[in-house]
């Protein structure tokens, strides 16, 4: 050394810096050749895109293997584990951890079905919105 301090450098970004929470996913990542598919199921930041670097492979789903049994194969400790820190699943592959039955899956809420719109009823005594119908005087 020459003597000097190593010098620290501060500047007001570092000192207001936010927590930012990273949100981790569990989705499908494309590989293989083109028309001839498979994807690995792999734990990926949510900002990063479908076929970026990715935290861990949790398995595989090849859509082209005939017996159903052998189309997806999942770590499911690994999975369970990723589950348990926070990960949240992606559709499809929320469907494949229910199939092999991973433990610790939190059910999304189903989606609430709007209700239809009835007539307001009009009540008896007052007159309402439509004329009422006029009848064929029989001859």
């Amino acid at each position: 050394m020459d003597g000097r301090r190593p010098r620290l450098i501060s500047t007001r970004s570092d000192r207001t810096q936010r927590l930012t929470i990273m949100a981790v996913r569990m989705r499908l990542k494309r590989m293989g050749h083109r028309n001839r598919p498979h994807y690995r199921i792999c734990v990926i930041e949510g900002s990063k895109p479908r076929d970026g670097a990715y935290i861990e492979s949790l398995g595989f789903y090849d859509p082209f293997i005939r017996d159903d049994s052998k189309k997806v194969r999942i770590k499911k400790d690994r999975a369970e584990y990723w589950l348990s820190v926070g990960a949240q699943p992606s559709e499809t592959v929320l469907s494949f951890l229910k199939r092999e039955k991973v433990d610790g899956l939190i059910h999304p809420k189903p989606k609430r079905k709007r209700r239809k719109k009835t007539a307001k009823k009009v009540p008896a005594g007052t007159k309402s919105r439509k004329p009422p119908k006029k009848e064929k005087a029989k001859s």
